[in-house]
């Protein structure tokens, strides 16, 4: 990560490594997010989490193309999505478009009805998007492509496009010490100073990445969805 500060030296590495709370147990949990991002500074490396295969498929594509301008790629893949059918892409979003460093709700009908704007990174996102379709709720799911460099622009330009919504979550799987939310909340607490109102949710801090246990697994993401849906 910092061959170019110190010797000059770019290069292209794409490092594919397997995250996600899935309930296999810590060893198949955690690519150790929040160790990649407290490397980030200078724009020196990507860190991405990729939720189509459309933006998959366009990450990639622009890191051949980068050129001279080469940094290591760090891109967090975990296994459900390989079944979802949700991530499933259409041909013409591979052969048009760019990878998009964060995803509005394309499911949001009326924009105006948003109270709450979740943002995420991941897989949770389906996760979040199925709870709110089951609760009828009038939340925004706003996916974080790219942790670094850190979109926070694009970050706000999405938030300010639903103008009702003044409550905004980051949602992990991660536990409270671990995962992005810390670096997140360092780069985008300043809208706090517009109005909003600023909080994780995530899993409760912990030594294991994850617990070893299948029914605690499911327990704890039934209630990340109360929390970050509590009031609906």
């Amino acid at each position: 990560v910092a061959a170019e500060d110190k010797w000059g030296q770019t290069n292209g590495l794409v490092l594919l490594l397997p995250h996600g709370m899935e309930g296999q147990g810590p060893e198949h949990s955690s690519a150790r997010i929040e160790r990649f991002l407290i490397l980030c500074a200078d724009d020196n490396i990507q860190v991405c989490n990729a939720t189509t295969a459309a933006q998959y498929f366009h990450l990639l594509r622009r890191q051949v193309r980068r050129g001279d301008l080469r940094k290591p790629l760090v891109v967090f893949t975990p296994k459900a999505p390989l079944r979802m059918k949700e991530v499933r892409s259409p041909i013409e979003d591979l052969t048009h478009g760019s990878f998009q460093e964060v995803l509005d709700d394309p499911f949001v009908a009326n924009r105006d009805a948003v109270q709450r704007v979740i943002f995420c990174s991941g897989k949770v996102a389906w996760d979040a998007m199925a709870e709110r379709d089951k609760r009828n709720a009038p939340v925004a799911v706003v996916r974080v492509e790219q942790l670094y460099p850190f979109p926070g622009e694009q970050m706000r330009q999405a938030l300010r496009s639903f103008p009702n919504a003044h409550d905004v979550i980051w949602l992990q799987e991660e536990p409270d010490n671990m995962g992005p939310w810390r670096f997140v909340e360092a780069r985008f607490w300043k809208i706090k100073e517009e109005g909003y109102h600023l909080r994780p949710v995530c899993r409760i801090g912990s030594g294991s990445p994850a617990t070893g246990s299948k029914s605690i697994h499911d327990q704890e993401l039934i209630d990340l969805m109360d929390d970050a849906f509590s009031g609906y």
